[in-house]
């Protein structure tokens, strides 16, 4: 999803409450500016914590807003193994609002790239996760005493 189509999605949120862009400022604690900027489409999605705020504000689950911002696609969230605990989740979503802008010398990366390193990532903690889930605490080989 664009910026545009992103902003697009906020102020129809927005609307359906009846709240005004100010009235969403004062709810969510995020600058009327910013908002405005957000529905104009001249600011890239923000990041998890603002959409957070925006969720919570506009009563919508933060799941469907951080997907329509582009954050956490469907094929991501169908990765989660089924050996997943909740606290497994929670850390999983930790490190994905951890979202700072990635760069490469210095550039910020384009949209595709981010989510293409995102996908990599995932897969990269689901399988940490599990070794260390095969390892005894005080078993650094993970070998079965």
């Amino acid at each position: 999803m664009s910026e545009t189509e992103f902003g697009f999605y906020l102020k129809q949120a927005r609307e359906r409450k009846g709240f005004s862009v100010n009235q969403l400022a004062l709810e969510s604690g995020i600058s009327n500016a910013q908002i405005s900027r957000i529905e104009n489409g001249l600011r890239r999605a923000p990041k998890p914590e603002t959409i957070r705020k925006l969720a919570e504000a506009l009563h919508i689950p933060y799941e469907e807003m951080m997907e329509k911002a582009g954050h956490m696609p469907d094929e991501r969230r169908q990765e989660i193994p089924p050996w997943a605990t909740s606290k497994d989740k929670r850390d999983f979503k930790k490190m994905l609002e951890e979202d700072g802008e990635i760069m490469f010398d210095g550039i910020p990366i384009n949209d595709v790239d981010k989510q293409r390193i995102m996908h990599v990532l995932t897969g990269f903690f689901w399988e940490a996760k599990q070794m260390n889930k095969r390892k005894k605490p005080n078993d650094p080989d993970g070998d079965k005493v």
